[in-house]
Order: C-alpha cells, then structure tokens, then sequence
C-alpha cells in the first residue's frame, strides 16, 4: 500500500474555483482500481492551501491513474506543491 500525502498552495482567491473544478478527477480516482481514498480539501486557516491525500493499493495503480491525472488548467494553477509518496509495509488498529 502507499499513500500520497500533503499540499497544493493555490491563489486564494481561486482556491474554491480550483476545489470545485476537481469533483471529476476524485471521482475518476476512487472509481480506478486500487484506489482506497482520495481527497483534495481546502485548508481551515490558509486560504491558498489544499490538502491532498491518497490511497493506493500499489504503485502501478497509482501510475495507470495519473496518466489520465489533473488538466492543464488545473496544473498551471498550482503555485507550490508539496506532496510525498509514503510506502506502508504494514496496517495496525489504532
């Protein structure tokens, strides 16, 4: 299993226009094989933020996904990423 996991920083004050332009890309994402979950969320306090996290069960079905990943429109607004592939050897109960 991996998990991608961390931020987007877009213009503020086109953070909700960004968010609201996604709703395809999450749902092609949770309905792609070996998607666990998949969210894009505004951040509470910083209105430029986008928190990104993801859940995959391997990384091939991570790269069959992003070859049909965001639009140009979507990439060219992106400001500043920081994103991190987290490889998960092993699951425990909290």
């Amino acid at each position: 299993m991996l998990i991608i996991a961390g931020s987007l920083h877009v213009d503020p004050a086109g953070r909700d226009d960004y968010l609201s332009g996604c709703g395809d890309v999450i749902a092609q994402a949770r309905a792609t094989a070996g998607c666990l979950d998949f969210l894009l969320a505004a951040d509470p306090l910083d209105p430029g933020r986008i928190h990104v996290y993801e859940r995959w069960e391997s990384p091939e079905q991570l790269a069959a996904f992003r070859d049909s990943g965001p639009s140009d429109a979507q990439t060219v607004a992106i400001l500043d990423a920081d994103v991190h592939r987290y490889l998960i050897s092993s699951v425990e109960a909290p």
